[in-house]
């Protein structure tokens, strides 16, 4: 179906080429995952395929991209638009009309289709959102917009369906439900999809082919199971693998597994392998000190939150909310798409106002603070970076604020937050234009300029490969010498073991659980209302071993018997 000749293409004004010699084909029906860093090409190289290169984005292009035989610069996009349907990692761009069925009719009706309404109709069956379809597009869950973009590109009947980063920014339920939807697609209705993916546990149980792309060229193209299990190879080019695999393959190292045992994948496969080893007799799990501010921060009290609707009653996300937030402390704010967590930290920074109830900062109503002085002591860092720039260059960004505000010495702070975020080669580039790891570390140095005392960041290190996101860790961990208390709202649990201090735990505006990584993730009730999913390695070690509590690699082969051992 999809085959790929020598094609390199350079964008304007670039050093080198972004895809480089690239060749390479896809069957039909085939579920391919292409990996690798950021700003390996894996974007660029998608969007060969739907046309948007060369017909919207220019640049210097050779070779050839054959879809059915038909080579996709000679063809109209109206009619590539047809054959591939692609969900971008931006996907509410896509959406663009008021109500669900509207939305997902709308393609169909702009090419005159008699029957677009039965279009969007079965489109959204195959999405899980009939129930849905007379609402309002406000109304849904950022998961359930997902899901209606992608109906928007079904509708049409693609014989292709490609996703940029289709779980970057959704709860782990959410994702679970968009890849389960993506096999149904594939094993039942013959569409082929391929999706750029840096979470290898979604390969691992719904791909069947993996591509690994670095320095513009694809160095690979394997099944998916056989290209998980080169672990060392995707550490190189800054993928992580399953952590299942990875401890697997130290646990042969060490002589704990035998050298031809097959590593594996999935949890299932892992308990085949793991459920025959011993596990040590005097484990204990390794227990974190309680962190707990004494000094009350910020105070929520009684808080009223409503959205206006178009058409009916206003939506609520909080009703007679409270929270207390103390000084010092580093907290994961968790929970499923729509549960309040944006609207809390913009509550925080004065940007929404409650209907009823008050939010106090150091004992101060933030109603009586000046924007100036709020925006001074509190720092929002927002999910989609390129929102934190107004300017042209980098340093133009991270002096904005400081200029505004007359701060002595600017220049001199700017350079030492170009230097702390390894933005020094890019402080004369637009940062819109950056990857995404880089607009990452722009935008956490902008956001810290006028060194807050608090700091909030939405969903810091979604869309990042495993170099970059230990610089986004790393950045954090340093930021004690500059904020008093750091907040995140973020989908990364990951993140949340290695980082927080304390999880709050939202769900429908709700505080439904508060407290350290062992409470929260031993809750089994918490982590199925809201739908979490732990890290992979905890919920492998957990089924081996009910008392484990395993959030990393070394913490789970911590579990079993050295051969020797005393």
């Amino acid at each position: 179906m999809i085959r790929i000749e020598d094609l390199t293409f350079t964008y304007p004004g670039a050093a080198r080429p972004t895809l480089n010699h690239v060749s390479l084909e896809v069957e039909d029906g085939d579920f391919l995952a292409v990996i690798g860093n950021n700003g390996c090409g894996k974007s660029t190289l998608c969007k060969t395929l739907n046309g948007l290169i060369p017909h919207f984005i220019s640049g210097d292009m050779t070779g050839r991209v054959l879809i059915d035989g038909e080579d996709t610069a000679a063809m109209d996009v109206g009619s590539l638009a047809k054959k591939v349907g692609y969900v971008y990692q931006d996907f509410e761009n896509q959406i663009v009309r008021p109500t669900v069925l509207d939305d997902a009719s709308f393609a169909c009706m702009n090419y005159a289709m008699a029957d677009y309404e039965e279009r969007g109709g079965r489109a959204l069956d195959a999405c899980g959102l009939s129930q849905k379809k007379h609402d309002y597009i406000w109304q849904l869950s950022g998961g359930q917009k997902h899901l209606l973009a992608l109906a928007g590109m079904l509708a049409l009947s693609p014989k292709l369906l490609i996703l940029d980063e289709p779980i970057a920014q959704l709860d782990p339920g959410h994702a679970r439900e968009i890849y389960e939807v993506l096999k149904n697609l594939n094993e039942n209705h013959g569409i082929t999809v391929i999706v750029i993916e840096h979470h290898t546990e979604f390969i691992a149980s719904y791909c069947k082919h993996t591509v690994l792309m670095k320095n513009g060229e694809i160095l690979w193209k394997l099944p998916a199971k056989e290209a998980l299990r080169r672990v060392d190879e995707l550490e190189e080019s800054n993928i992580f693998p399953p952590q299942i695999t990875v401890a697997a393959k130290r646990l042969k190292e060490a002589g704990v597994l035998s050298p031809e045992t097959k590593l594996p994948t999935t949890v299932a496969e892992g308990e085949q392998v793991f459920g025959k080893l011993l596990l040590r007799g005097d484990y204990r799990a390794a227990v974190r000190p309680s962190v707990r501010g004494t000094k009350k921060n910020v105070e929520f009290s009684g808080i009223t939150v409503k959205y206006r609707a178009v058409k009916g009653d206003s939506y609520p996300i909080f009703n007679d909310f409270s929270l207390d937030i103390h000084k010092g402390e580093k907290i994961a704010l968790i929970g499923s798409n729509g549960a309040g967590k944006t609207t809390l930290m913009k509550l925080m920074m004065g940007l929404i106002r409650p209907e009823a109830g008050d939010v106090r900062l150091d004992g101060r109503e933030t109603a009586d603070i000046a924007p100036e002085e709020l925006s001074n002591r509190i720092s929002l860092v927002y999910q989609n970076p390129e929102e934190m720039f107004i300017k042209d260059t980098i340093r133009g960004d991270i002096e904005f604020a400081m200029k505004m505000r007359k701060v002595k010495d600017y220049r001199q702070r700017t350079d030492e937050l170009l230097g702390m975020f390894h933005l020094e080669k890019l402080a004369d580039r637009d940062g819109r234009l950056l990857s995404g790891g880089q607009m990452r570390r722009a935008s956490l140095a902008v956001g810290i300029a006028l060194n807050p005392s608090i700091l909030l960041l939405d969903e810091p290190t979604a869309n990042l490969d495993i170099a970059t996101r230990k610089e986004i860790i790393k950045t954090l961990n340093a930021l004690k010498d500059v904020t008093e208390t750091v907040m995140i709202a973020t989908h990364d649990m990951q993140l949340v073991c290695d980082w927080a201090e304390r999880i709050i735990v939202l769900s429908a505006g709700r505080v439904i659980a508060d407290g350290d990584r062992d409470a929260i993730f031993s809750d089994s009730h918490v982590l199925n209302q809201v739908g979490i999913r732990p890290p992979e390695i905890f919920y492998m070690g957990s089924r081996l071993l009910s008392q484990a509590r395993c959030y990393t690699i070394e913490e789970f082969t911590d579990l079993f018997e050295r051969k020797g051992a005393s």
